[in-house]
């Protein structure tokens, strides 16, 4: 059975439409409105061997807050819908990715359970055009939308380009392994008997 989703959410001040592979080939087609916000999903689908496509359209003519947070719940909703029952996933996962001076880690738990911690400083508040802050209200909502424990840590860094890379990045990197199927894994790899 193949392990993808389909999203749309309207609002009145974003519409979107998310497809997510959790099987694929790292490809992206991507029209999220925010270019670094695209360069980031770019990454996270290609380290992640996800394929992602998104249709977005926001009001980037305020900012692009409304669309990178719709955006951040669209990918989250379609993890969840993509694993289903959850039955022969690792359930856990952990990257360490660096990008030049930057050094980031994620860990996840896909435990049905949302929860979001950051550790970490950007140097900048904008990366070109694109408010730093963002990242963080990014990430919490994909964690609270796919219901899983997602904790980021960025170990150091100069550079706020290289810092937030190396976020998604390994992003990508922890989502794939917490999704891969383990053939020793029956059922669901939780004593409840649940995810």
């Amino acid at each position: 059975m193949a392990r993808e989703a389909t999203v749309a959410r309207t609002t009145n001040e974003t519409s979107i439409e998310l497809r997510l592979a959790i099987d694929g080939e790292g490809k992206a087609e991507l029209e999220t409105g925010v270019p670094f916000l695209t360069h980031m999903l770019d990454l996270f689908a290609k380290h992640g061997q996800f394929d992602l496509r998104i249709d977005a359209k926001g009001d980037t003519h305020i900012d692009d807050h409304h669309t990178t947070e719709d955006i951040g719940i669209c990918l989250g909703q379609a993890i969840k819908e993509a694993l289903g029952d959850k039955k022969g996933i690792k359930r856990y996962g952990n990257a360490f990715v660096p990008m030049d001076d930057a050094l980031a880690q994620v860990v996840i738990d896909l435990s049905n359970r949302p929860h979001f911690e950051f550790r970490g400083e950007f140097p900048a508040a904008k990366v070109g055009a694109f408010d730093v802050e963002l990242v963080h209200e990014f990430l919490w909502k994909l964690a609270l939308e796919a219901r899983m424990n997602l904790h980021v840590i960025v170990h150091y860094g100069r550079n706020t380009h290289h810092m937030i890379e190396a976020v998604f990045k390994a992003l990508g990197r922890a989502l794939d392994e917490a999704t891969m199927i383990d053939p020793r894994v029956k059922g669901v790899p939780s004593t409840k008997g649940m995810l």
